[in-house]
């Protein structure tokens, strides 16, 4: 699985005009299966995000994680995150799980998220979507879980 993870001040994602999901504190994850992926994986993923350190400390040293200062989860799918641009300029996405295995390992991510974290929002699988973040520090981090 495929994710970007990035420490914002507060994020939302919009579909068709209608706010979908909104976090304050916390961290937009964008999140890509790829086809060998497996619901362990995506369990993995979460036990990675709950857990990664990026939020500062009173040294402010980044020590804290978003369970540790409470902060929100959103959780977006972002097939995009597969790219191979090595054969040109136009991006292939085959390195992408199939749709219906891509949202059945998304909504395992949000699943599990939704178990061990009280503040998890989300996208709309397969909406094209906008989504609106303020980045923090900008601390952005890419998570390749194979």
């Amino acid at each position: 699985m495929l994710a970007l993870v990035q420490r914002v001040r507060e994020a939302r994602v919009e579909v068709d005009g209608r706010s979908v999901g909104a976090i304050g504190c916390g961290m937009l994850v964008l999140v890509c299966a790829e086809p060998s992926d497996t619901e362990g994986q995506a369990a993995r993923l979460v036990d990675k995000l709950l857990k990664l350190r990026i939020f500062s400390d009173e040294q402010g040293r980044m020590n804290r994680s978003v369970q540790d200062i409470g902060g929100g989860l959103l959780i977006v799918s972002q097939f995009t995150l597969a790219a191979d641009t090595s054969g040109g300029n136009r991006p292939s996405f085959t390195g992408a799980a199939p749709a219906e295995q891509g949202r059945r390992l998304y909504e395992c991510v949000v699943a599990a998220a939704r178990e061990r974290h009280p503040v998890v929002e989300t996208g709309e699988f397969g909406a094209h979507m906008q989504v609106q973040l303020l980045n923090d520090g900008p601390v952005t981090i890419p998570i390749t879980l194979r």
